[in-house]
């Protein structure tokens, strides 16, 4: 407990956790890991928990039976509980989450704050637009040929294109992408996927539409590379579909559209709209009509709450509105040669 309290207060000097874990000992984990999860068909992380639910319950179950008194039992219970809850977050801050508190990606690129202005922003919509455009009937005509999982595999070079470009010396490698048991709960919460920080493997929700699964599992393939913070995984998975196949870089643009137009003005997110043609309209209409289908808002209030709190204490300032960070970075790297 002890450990655990100083891991999460003690302040770590970025550059050190930069050179040290996330360039070093990180990368040895994610090549040793997740090979051995995609092993196996089913989410190790669904097995952790439900073996954890029995051990806790189990626990409880023999204190009882000893015949302890009610006030010796429920202290057992905290401290085991507390315990427990320490070891995990060792546990978590080891496999994976001391990359929150690595150098960011701003200060790893060449990145020009002063091409976020208002009309390159919308500048980037219209540009979206004009791709999806572009791109819907090669991407539909890809994915009407592709069988079973086919979305991962159409990325895995993208994946290590973008990895190249952002000039990680030790890429990732990708995670077959998985369901989970806590499916139900994901899409009522609205989270399309999550990477597992403890095997290191990525979580799928069931029924994304083709054009949406490309870029959800590149964002958390993202992730599995180190990037935790949301925005950052956002851009690195656009990163990413825009290196890969026709339908990767319709799922890529069609997200980024979503983005940018999402934080315009009315009157002009309503002109941009005219530019899309019928097929990436009713793509977006139909992706609106999963959502608010499968949605249910108070899980999802909640959720994102916890979720929210969940990113700040781990020194993610802005929360889940990093998500909308997406955005600055595309027009900060502009003059990157990322894309």
């Amino acid at each position: 407990m002890v450990a655990a309290l100083a891991t999460a207060l003690v302040p770590l000097p970025q550059p050190a956790v930069e050179r040290l874990y996330s360039e070093r000992v990180f990368p040895l984990l994610q090549h040793w890991l997740t090979p051995q999860s995609n092993r196996v068909d089913f989410a190790l992380l669904d097995g952790l928990i439900v073996l954890g639910a029995l051990g806790w319950v189990g626990a409880i179950i023999l204190d009882i039976s000893s015949h302890r008194s009610f006030p010796r039992v429920f202290l057992r219970l905290v401290v085991r509980t507390v315990t427990l809850g320490a070891i995990v977050y060792l546990a978590f801050v080891v496999m994976w989450g001391l990359n929150y508190r690595r150098v960011p990606l701003t200060a790893r690129i060449r990145f020009d704050e002063r091409a976020i202005t208002p009309s390159a922003s919308r500048d980037l919509a219209r540009r979206a637009a004009d791709e999806v455009n572009t791109l819907y009937d090669a991407a539909h005509s890809e994915i009407a040929s592709t069988t079973g999982a086919g979305s991962g595999r159409r990325l895995e070079a993208g994946f290590a294109s973008a990895q190249e470009a952002l000039r990680i010396t030790r890429p990732a490698i990708p995670a077959v992408p998985k369901r989970t048991l806590l499916d139900p709960y994901f899409r009522a919460a609205g989270i399309d996927g999550m990477t597992d920080p403890f095997f290191l493997e990525s979580l799928v929700v069931r029924g994304l539409l083709p054009v949406e699964e490309p870029f959800v599992i590149a964002h958390e393939w993202s992730h599995l590379a180190g990037f935790t913070d949301e925005g950052e995984a956002n851009f690195v998975g656009w990163l990413v579909c825009l290196r890969a196949s026709d339908a990767a870089k319709y799922s890529g643009w069609l997200f980024l559209y979503s983005q940018v137009v999402s934080a315009m003005p009315t009157a002009e997110r309503a002109a941009v709209a005219e530019r899309l043609r019928p097929g990436p309209r009713r793509d977006l209409e139909q992706i609106a009509e999963r959502v608010r289908r499968e949605l249910r808002p108070r899980i999802s209030a909640a959720g994102w709450r916890v979720y929210d709190q969940y990113l700040k204490a781990n020194r993610v300032e802005a929360g889940t509105a990093s998500y909308a960070y997406v955005v600055r970075l595309v027009l900060g790297s502009q003059s990157a040669g990322l894309y």
